[in-house]
C-alpha cells in the first residue's frame, strides 16, 4: 500500500513541479514511448544477463509481495509464540515422544491447526518441525543444532538478499540506459543539422527525455523496491531467530513460559507483544 502512495508523491512531486514551472508535456509524452522501450528492454536484457534461472524466478515471485502490506505483525507473533509454547508445553508434560505425531505430520497436528495462519506458512512450519524432530531423537545437543540453526537462517539471509540485489542492480543501471537514450537522440538530432532551429530543439529535447526518465526511474521507483525487499527479509530473519532462541531455551531446560519469553525478547520492539498480551492470547487459545 505504502509503495503505491510513494509512487503518486514521486509522481505528483515530479511532474506537478514541471507543471508550475510552465513546462509543455508534449514534449515528454511524444518522446516518452521510445525512450521507455529503450532504457525499458535494456534494462531487462541487463537483468537476464546478470541472474541465473533461480535468482530470475524468486525476484519475479517478490515483487509482488512488495505492493502488499508486511505479514510480520503483532498478532502473528502471538500466534507464533502460543503455538510454540503449546508443542513446549505439551512436550514437558507428557514427554517429547508425544510430538512426534504434530512433527510428522504438522498438517493433520491439532495444535498446528489451532493458528492457520503459522500452519499455512510452509517454510515456517518446516524450519519449527525439522528442529523439533532433532529433539525428539535426542541424537544432538543443543550447541549443536545451535550451530545447525544458525547456518540454515544465514542461508535462507542469502536466498532472501539475492532479488534484492538483483532489483537493485537494475536500479543502479537505469541512470546509465537513460543516458543511453539520450546518446541514440543527440546522435538523431546531429544527423538532422540542417532542419530549422525550432525543429533541432524539440529533437534536443525529446533526447533529454531519456535522461530524465532513466533518473526518475532508478530512484523514484525501481531501487526503493530493492530496499522494501530488503526491510521484508529482515523481518523474516528475525522470526527465524525468535523461533531458534525459543527452542534452544527449551532444550536447556527453561520452561515453556520461560522458553516462549526469551523468544518474544529477539523481537523488533514495533511488533513485540507485551508479557500480559501474549499471556492473555496464550490462554485464549489454551481455552
Amino acid at each position: 500500500m505504502f509503495v503505491i502512495v510513494g509512487y503518486v508523491v514521486v509522481m505528483v512531486a515530479v511532474f506537478g513541479g514541471y507543471a508550475l514551472a510552465g513546462g509543455k508535456f508534449a514534449v515528454i509524452i511524444k518522446a516518452a514511448p521510445i525512450e521507455l522501450f529503450i532504457i525499458g528492454g535494456s534494462a531487462l536484457g541487463a537483468f537476464l544477463v546478470g541472474n541465473d534461472g533461480k535468482t530470475i524466478k524468486a525476484t519475479m515471485g517478490a515483487i509482488p509481495t512488495l505492493f502488499k502490506g508486511s505479514k510480520y505483525t503483532k498478532a502473528r507473533y502471538m500466534e507464533l509464540m502460543a503455538l510454540l509454547y503449546e508443542i513446549l508445553a505439551k512436550a514437558r508434560k507428557e514427554g517429547l515422544m508425544s510430538i512426534e505425531a504434530d512433527v510428522e505430520n504438522p498438517h493433520d497436528s491439532a495444535l498446528f491447526k489451532k493458528f492457520p495462519n503459522i500452519a499455512a506458512d510452509h517454510h515456517l512450519v518446516e524450519f519449527i518441525t525439522d528442529y523439533l524432530r532433532m529433539m525428539v531423537s535426542g541424537n544432538m545437543n543443543a550447541h549443536e543444532i545451535e550451530n545447525l540453526m544458525d547456518s540454515e537462517i544465514e542461508t535462507h539471509h542469502q536466498e532472501a538478499h539475492k532479488p534484492m540485489g538483483a532489483i537493485q542492480a537494475v536500479g543502479d543501471g537505469l541512470p546509465a540506459f537513460g543516458i543511453v537514450a539520450a546518446v541514440l537522440g543527440v546522435v538523431k538530432t546531429m544527423a538532422s543539422v540542417g532542419q530549422p532551429p525550432a525543429v533541432l530543439g524539440q529533437m534536443i529535447a525529446g533526447a533529454l527525455v531519456g535522461t530524465f526518465l532513466g533518473i526518475l526511474l532508478a530512484y523514484g521507483f525501481v531501487s526503493p523496491l530493492a530496499k522494501v525487499l530488503e526491510q521484508k527479509g529482515e523481518e523474516a530473519h528475525k522470526e527465524l531467530q525468535c523461533v531458534k532462541i525459543t527452542l534452544l531455551a527449551s532444550l536447556q531446560g527453561y520452561a515453556p513460559a520461560i522458553a516462549v519469553e526469551f523468544g518474544r525478547k529477539v523481537l523488533f520492539s514495533t511488533e513485540r507483544p507485551s508479557f500480559q498480551e501474549l499471556e492473555s492470547h496464550v490462554k485464549q487459545k489454551k481455552a
